[in-house]
């Protein structure tokens, strides 16, 4: 990876992100987890779904959430989040990306739900461990744009029963992908999770 430090807008904060920008017009945003529990773009899983895109040949971008790390502002209870999140796609964008992936893990994976409905430009969404036991997805609704959905078989805080259960409501089409032994944390197993991505994006 040969990722830059970059600054972005988001309203009128500025953000802090790591841009690995390559050839062609492919590109990912990538969230992280929960900023009140020491989440930041520097997260395990957040790097390997870094790797598994650069490794596919796409632009990859993660940034810090409004309050984290050298971005501006505050927790803003995944509200303002979204507007972080859209700030994101559209420097991406800008830079002629035509083909945007979305993908979060945890808390990121809550915003981005919540802010894929008006970001025309996001043509996939990738979740990882969707937090459905701590945080209320109830808000969302059927979205073609959600394709893979993955979550560890030891996670309290994302479990595959409660997943299963609600992501035909999501998109009945959608990949479900259980990582056998893994938890919330995903401690020694994200090399599973880039191999999963991987083989969905080639």
């Amino acid at each position: 990876m040969s990722e830059k430090n970059i600054v972005f807008e988001s309203g009128d904060l500025n953000l802090e992100g790591l841009l690995d920008r390559v050839e062609g017009d492919r590109g990912v945003v990538i969230t992280h987890p929960h900023p009140q529990y020491g989440g930041t773009m520097h997260n395990n899983v957040v790097e390997s779904l870094v790797k598994a895109y650069g490794k596919a040949g796409y632009t990859t971008l993660r940034f810090n959430f409004r309050g984290m790390g050298r971005s501006e502002g505050h927790y803003d209870e995944g509200v303002g989040e979204q507007d972080d999140v859209r700030g994101a796609v559209a420097y991406i964008k800008a830079l002629g990306i035509n083909s945007v992936d979305l993908a979060g893990y945890s808390f990121g994976a809550w915003v981005n739900a919540q802010a894929i409905g008006d970001l025309n430009h996001v043509s996939r969404m990738i979740m990882v461990s969707p937090p459905v036991n701590f945080m209320d997805f109830s808000f969302l609704q059927y979205t073609p744009k959600i394709r893979l959905i993955i979550a560890g078989s030891r996670d309290d805080i994302a479990p595959p029963h409660m997943i299963r259960k609600m992501s035909p409501g999501w998109n009945k089409d959608s990949d479900l992908h259980v990582i056998q032994g893994a938890d919330h944390f995903y401690w020694d197993e994200t090399g599973k999770i880039e191999s999963i991505v991987g083989d969905f994006l080639t």
